[in-house]
């Protein structure tokens, strides 16, 4: 997939046989995104054209309102993966600065989508806005593509049948009360952190529950303290996890944060590997035991009861 990260680097030329475009910042890579997605990859192949994705570096709540701006739910590694794993061919993630949030929208549809991407075919999501103060809507997008010689898509909100309509800020709220299935069912797949695995405190060793601990910039969005049963994936290999984050309330209970995986029936040295951990079910918050031994009972128990839901 070929990654292009400012306006000025995109060459027409090699847009020459027109493209598909689906807009949108596709922050997690929810269902809802991955419609427009799979809409994406149908028009692209039934016209022989490139499938390309426009979106963002960052947040543009990040500059617009830096105060309501709130966490991704993945890194921009994370996206371009994804994005590459769903077939896209061509990735334009641009920053949302000063100078990109005053170019009009009709201006950006028809400088950047029709005469350097040689948009044929638009699609985005029935909440996005695109141009500055957000003026472009589906609306718009249609009446440009009478203009300008494209058809225009706007893709409809995905359901949860419980949650009602999908959408990052969703995702983002079950993540952090630690409601991980039904973040799960709004993404498709199980919410995941990635980061690299560091030396930690040792305690775990020494109590018999060694923990990969990820330590420097974790990638994603870390779910709320508490213990959780899931996996650890560790290159190619997916493996059973009781998973902790938050600080120790029994021996640290001022300690920042953190995220540490007891991989099951598991003995390698991760430490400098960069793994993802993925989170399927919230078994119980962080709780301050008063003696090791209840301690030791209680992760005995988180253990067997991650066996027993993921059938490890």
């Amino acid at each position: 997939m070929l990654v292009i990260e400012s306006l000025a680097d995109i060459r027409p030329s090699d847009f020459a046989a027109g493209s598909c475009v689906a807009i949108g910042k596709f922050d997690g890579l929810h269902l809802g995104h991955q419609s427009i997605l799979d809409r994406l990859q149908i028009e692209a192949r039934a016209e022989g054209q490139l499938a390309v994705v426009f979106t963002f570096a960052n947040n543009p709540l990040s500059y617009l309102n830096p105060e309501r701006c709130p966490q991704s739910l993945m890194s921009r590694e994370q996206r371009l993966e994804a994005f590459e794993a769903a077939g896209v061919d061509v990735c334009v993630m641009v920053e949302f600065d000063a100078e990109f949030s005053a170019i009009p929208a009709t201006e950006f549809v028809r400088d950047v989508l029709v005469e350097r991407l040689h948009a044929r075919h638009i699609i985005m999501g029935a909440d996005f806005r695109f141009g500055h103060r957000g003026a472009g809507d589906g609306v718009l997008l249609r009446e440009l593509g009478e203009t300008h010689g494209f058809t225009a898509e706007v893709v409809e909100w995905v359901e949860d049948p419980t949650s009602g309509p999908v959408s990052s800020s969703a995702v983002r709220d079950a993540v952090l009360r630690g409601d991980v299935e039904t973040a799960a069912r709004m993404l498709g797949r199980s919410p995941a952190v990635r980061g690299e695995v560091v030396h930690g405190d040792a305690r775990g060793r020494e109590l018999g529950f060694p923990t990969a601990n990820l330590g420097g910039t974790i990638e994603g969005l870390v779910p709320a303290d508490g213990v959780y049963a899931g996996w650890v994936r560790i290159g190619a290999e997916l493996l059973v996890a009781a998973i902790s984050v938050g600080n120790n309330p029994t021996f640290t209970p001022n300690e920042q944060s953190r995220v540490e995986a007891f991989v099951l029936d598991f003995d390698r040295d991760l430490y400098g590997q960069r793994i993802d951990v993925r989170f399927a079910q919230r078994l119980r918050g962080t709780e301050r035991f008063d003696s090791l031994d209840a301690l030791l009972v209680q992760m005995h128990a988180d253990v067997a009861q991650t066996r027993r839901l993921l059938g490890a």
